[in-house]
């Protein structure tokens, strides 16, 4: 007979498939936006895409977090059972479950820390999450075709008043955990997200990740020297800043969507990206390659698809909110792509060079 344990265990566990699988897409979309195979596309509009992608994932995982914890405690008695295997295919259940238990944790917890942007491992982050996501969904994806006839069993009948509340309560934390943490994405909820990890607070009005100073480009930024060189099958050409300053200029509002989650929207001026090439002697389509200043970091050097060096909305930004780019936000110049996650954002350039 169907025990209100397994009813309630039932409810949380469809919850916890779907946070856990619009988790796992928005996260693969956004692995292969960031290492494409050559199979994969991703457009430049609309240009808040990449914003309520990433910014779905993250609130997904936040969501996941109080249902898996509900989930286990639903569950918990089953864990302690004798005997603890009773036949080959249970040993080979509980063994999935496991392997489901502790892939969903490593990824929550891991996550959390990444949105915090704290890392207190020496693995590589995106890399392992990446591999440990494929275990998660594939065990989630066995389990439920296991429990299958249990879930459409259960899901007919009512819990008991007791495990009603116990549901209300599940509901409640997932939906205060959201509503306490997705304003870093959801501009309208930043009055009451308390726990947001991102704000406007930062120079000329937007958060920064990573300081010149902690990239170690303080004084290549502010020479006086600095110049952008542009590589085209045509040969290479030179500007000065002032240059740059000199070409038609335009102005968009586009967000910054970061794979931490957080996005704030700003208006960017500077060389639209397909003016610049044109005026370099190229056509704009091509694939690009950009160099920051910026030497040892993971991301100084960034590839633009032709389809984002064709948008007049790509930008090599010069100013940010009506000022001159501020050093933290890549002084003295800056791409802007619309609908690219933050990190391929490149600040700092020194070199454009098509492919």
């Amino acid at each position: 007979m169907n025990t209100p344990s397994e009813r309630v265990t039932s409810r949380i566990g469809l919850a916890l498939a779907v946070t856990f699988t619009l988790c796992f897409v928005t996260g693969l979309i956004s692995h292969l936006i960031q290492h494409p195979p050559s199979w994969f596309g991703w457009p430049s509009r609309p240009v808040w895409l990449y914003r309520v992608t990433q910014g779905t994932h993250v609130i997904s995982g936040i969501a996941s977090i109080p249902l898996l914890l509900a989930k286990l405690w639903s569950v918990y008695p089953k864990l302690f059972e004798r005997p603890v295997i009773r036949s080959l295919p249970h040993a080979l259940e509980r063994l999935s479950i496991l392997l489901l238990s502790a892939a969903a944790f490593f990824e929550l917890v891991t996550g959390l820390f990444n949105v915090a942007q704290n890392y207190p491992w020496t693995f590589y982050f995106p890399q392992v999450h990446y591999a440990v996501a494929w275990v998660a969904i594939g065990s989630i994806l066995v389990h439920v075709a296991v429990k299958l006839p249990i879930v459409r069993r259960s899901l007919t009948r009512r819990p008991d008043p007791s495990r009603r509340a116990f549901l209300r309560t599940t509901w409640l934390a997932a939906g205060v955990g959201v509503v306490a943490t997705a304003g870093a994405t959801v501009p309208s909820l930043r009055g009451v997200s308390g726990l947001s990890w991102r704000s406007d607070k930062g120079p000329q009005g937007l958060p920064v990740n990573r300081t010149a100073a902690a990239a170690g480009v303080l004084g290549a930024v502010n020479d006086p020297g600095w110049r952008l060189s542009v590589v085209t099958p045509n040969g290479t050409k030179v500007y000065s800043l002032e240059e740059l300053r000199a070409l038609p200029r335009t102005s968009a509002e586009l967000p910054i969507a970061c794979v931490e989650g957080w996005s704030e929207s700003a208006r960017w001026s500077g060389v639209s990206l397909p003016e610049l090439l044109r005026h370099a002697g190229s056509t704009p389509g091509a694939p690009v390659r950009v160099f920051s200043l910026e030497k040892a970091g993971l991301y100084g050097i960034s590839d633009l698809p032709g389809e984002h060096t064709a948008d007049d909305l790509t930008l090599l930004a010069l100013e940010l909110n009506g000022e001159v780019l501020d050093a933290d936000h890549g002084f003295p110049c800056r791409i802007i792509a619309p609908n690219r996650p933050g990190v391929l954002q490149t600040k700092w350039v020194t070199r454009l060079e098509t492919l």
